[in-house]
């Protein structure tokens, strides 16, 4: 119950807020140094978006009205709510396409149907993108690689241009969502192309180009001149004199000179709510993801922290405001937003402003817009497609990556072939497929000492410590990656089937899940199976968390997670069996095997100068008695003391031993034949006591001595370490005895 109260309170806190954030953000405006610079700011994009508005609702085979109303308060709304102070809202290419797409398979583009369905399928697209910000979310953009934008944009770029075709040569066929269809239906009826139409169409294309290589080349540092409004007007006065000598020209039409009207929207016809369905969806994606872009884009040039949440509800407003007031679907503008922040708009008032400067403009010049002929409108938006095919940011996307690439041009002809909004979606689940793919099969790899010890490093060509492998995880540890992580370790443990000791480098593993933490139970177990051990090293706060709350750690031992620095050091005088460094490992991995003595088996001319320890039953491992430093001090000082035999090389034993301790190195022990000097001491009748430096060694030779009889064999616990640790006296002697 409590929980329950508390997320509605959480809910009506994020209602508050939403309801009051057009009065947060005027309260902390500061006129004196923002309303000229966003006044400009809006004015300048107000003269861009009036012939980009009425282009993109001829896409969308919308009244060119539709196009302007959604400018207007798709502009005003998605500033007010939204977070970016730059992001421009407003009907778009793309997602005039997509509308396209969805409504022509439903109604005949100029009918009421089709009018009405348009209206229902921008309020739903405003549910949706709202309803994602409401439900926090935002993060869904994240997980929408860029190639899927890359590759739609390109695709609807060609589909823009060959669909203007039609109204460039003035052909006489209906529009259909199928570019092979469109594409046949041009080359059937070219010969019916109207010249004068082509002209003005050329014209404007030409116009526009021109001014576009003026702003580059010496208007760069200065207000851009809006070359799509020049080239409409000069196309329009050319379209009046050419009707004047006779040519017919097919121009706009009348705009109504008012406010945007309350539209009827259809939201009792669940049929129609079902088959746009996919439609709203596609849209309210791929604009949430567009959107979220540009503002990111923006904002890391200006420094400023956005809120995906808050962007996605200003979204969705916006769309549900241009439905209700007889707009159409709208989305953030790159264009538009660009000019924003380039002629120094500071706030979202900035796109307000642009929004009430196209109003009135519409008011005034309304008339005007009766002689923009089709075919210059269409001469634009060719430019426009021909922009939205990014052949720089295409190539550099082919070059990386294998799965962007085959998401870039999945994506490119999904859109080509297929219904757009299907397209759409498909792209995006791909994307998520690559991104859970990725996810689920992160790097598993060994890792070993560079040439200066200094870096762990992987080597695939460097042979592994045959006692101890350690590993990095380079991604989350989470239940969609256990089964691949524990693949990996499986196979390198039988790659490497003596290693019986793992250390595990956990640096990259940012966050675990039950999943995980079940996953290192099980390579716990298996290593703890083979008589070994799993170590840790590196793991983050949040994992270290679960780990404890979940019993691991306690499962593990908390001494099994270690400092990354001495980890190695650690394990080698603590857990590895120096009997194998010794005696049976050729090589130096750690900084730690440099100085080690090294009696190895020598094959060559079949001789053998030192043979392989010998193996020792685990019953007999078991049975052995240990003895503390402590107990063997006293011992030694009664009437009986234990004969002390060190097992580690010379040079070891001269610089410290037991006093009175006398020497047997492992290598001496083995060179001998039929081990008599091991067989002569299980034959003693007192204590004898094994010790090397840490234990390993000592167990390994009290143990073949035991199995040869003997019957008053120890070994110091913990060897020379335990005995330093408990500060108990040590002999020095640069000779030492050694038992003959």
């Amino acid at each position: 119950m409590q929980r329950r109260s508390t997320s509605l309170v959480r809910h009506l806190q994020t209602l508050l807020v939403l309801l009051a954030r057009p009065a947060i953000l005027l309260r902390g405006y500061r006129p004196t140094t923002d309303l000229r610079p966003d006044a400009l700011a809006g004015l300048t994009v107000a003269l861009i978006i009036i012939p980009q508005a009425i282009a993109y609702a001829l896409i969308a085979e919308l009244p060119p009205q539709m196009g302007l109303y959604a400018a207007i308060i798709g502009a005003i709304v998605g500033a007010l709510w939204g977070s970016s102070n730059h992001l421009q809202t407003g009907p778009t290419n793309a997602a005039s396409l997509l509308v396209l797409s969805v409504l022509l398979p439903l109604a005949t583009p100029g009918t009421p149907e089709y009018l009405a369905a348009a209206g229902l399928l921008t309020f739903m697209v405003g549910i949706l993108r709202a309803g994602l910000g409401l439900a926090r979310l935002g993060m869904l953009v994240n997980f929408v690689s860029d190639s899927v934008i890359v590759g739609f944009t390109a695709g609807a770029g060609v589909l823009i241009g060959i669909n203007q075709l039609r109204h460039l040569l003035r052909l006489s066929f209906p529009s259909d969502p199928d570019l092979a269809d469109t594409i046949a239906d041009t080359v059937r009826t070219i010969g019916q192309m109207h010249w004068p139409s082509l002209l003005l169409g050329l014209i404007t294309i030409g116009t526009v180009l021109a001014i576009q290589r003026i702003n580059r080349t010496w208007r760069a540092d200065k207000l851009p001149l809006p070359g799509p409004l020049i080239a409409l007007i000069a196309a329009g006065v050319l379209a009046v004199l050419m009707q004047l000598a006779g040519w017919e020209i097919k121009v706009v039409g009348v705009i109504p000179r008012s406010l945007p009207p309350l539209a009827h929207i259809p939201l009792t016809d669940y049929r129609l709510i079902g088959n746009l369905a996919s439609g709203a969806l596609a849209i309210a994606a791929i604009g949430l993801v567009e959107a979220m872009s540009i503002a990111r884009g923006i904002a890391s040039q200006t420094r400023q922290r956005l809120d995906s949440n808050q962007e996605f509800i200003g979204q969705g407003l916006a769309n549900i405001a241009s439905a209700l007031f007889s707009g159409y679907t709208c989305s953030g503008s790159f264009i538009r937003s660009a000019m924003i922040f380039k002629v120094g708009g500071r706030t979202p008032l900035a796109s307000v402003f642009s929004g009430i400067f196209t109003l009135l403009l519409m008011l005034v010049f309304a008339p005007l817009a009766a002689y923009i002929p089709m075919s210059a409108l269409a001469g634009v938006l060719i430019i426009t497609a021909i922009g939205l095919v990014d052949h720089r940011e295409m190539t550099r996307i082919w070059q990386s990556d294998g799965s962007d690439r085959v998401i870039m041009m999945v994506t490119l002809l999904a859109t080509l072939m297929l219904p757009l909004q299907f397209a759409v979606l498909t792209s995006i689940l791909m994307s998520l497929a690559a991104y859970v793919l990725k996810t689920s099969t992160p790097r598993v790899r060994t890792v070993l000492p560079d040439e200066h010890f200094e870096h762990l490093v992987h080597q695939p060509g460097k042979p592994d410590c045959p006692q101890l492998g350690i590993i990095e995880i380079l991604g989350d540890l989470y239940f969609g990656a256990v089964h691949h992580v524990e693949e990996c370790i499986e196979r390198n443990l039988a790659e490497n089937p003596s290693q019986r000791f793992l250390l595990l480098r956990m640096q990259s593993v940012g966050q675990i899940d039950i999943s995980g933490i079940h996953a290192l139970e099980n390579i716990l177990r298996l290593y703890r199976e083979r008589g070994g051990d799993l170590f840790l090293t590196r793991v983050h706060a949040p994992v270290a968390q679960l780990m404890r709350a979940s019993g691991f750690e306690r499962r593990l031992g908390p001494d099994h997670f270690l400092v990354h620095d001495t980890a190695i050091s650690h394990l080698f005088y603590r857990e590895l069996d120096p009997a194998i460094c010794i005696y049976e490992c050729p090589l130096r991995a750690f900084r730690e095997c440099q100085n080690l003595p090294k009696s190895l088996p020598d094959e060559s001319n079949g001789a053998t100068i030192a043979p392989r320890l010998p193996p020792v039953a685990k019953e007999i491992e078991a049975s052995l008695v240990y003895v503390g430093p402590e107990a063997v001090w006293d011992a030694l000082h009664t009437s009986s003391p234990p004969l002390v035999v060190d097992v580690r090389e010379p040079r070891e034993f001269r610089r410290g031993h037991v006093p009175g301790a006398q020497s047997l190195p492992l290598s001496a022990l083995l060179a001998e034949p039929n081990l008599d000097s091991l067989t002569r001491l299980a034959r003693e009748e007192r204590l004898v006591v094994f010790v090397c430096r840490g234990g390993r060694r000592s167990s390994r030779v009290a143990a073949l001595a035991v199995a040869r009889g003997g019957r008053h064999i120890a070994v110091l616990r913990g060897g020379m370490l335990a005995w330093e640790a408990a500060r108990l006296l040590q002999a020095v002697d640069e000779i030492g005895q050694e038992v003959r």
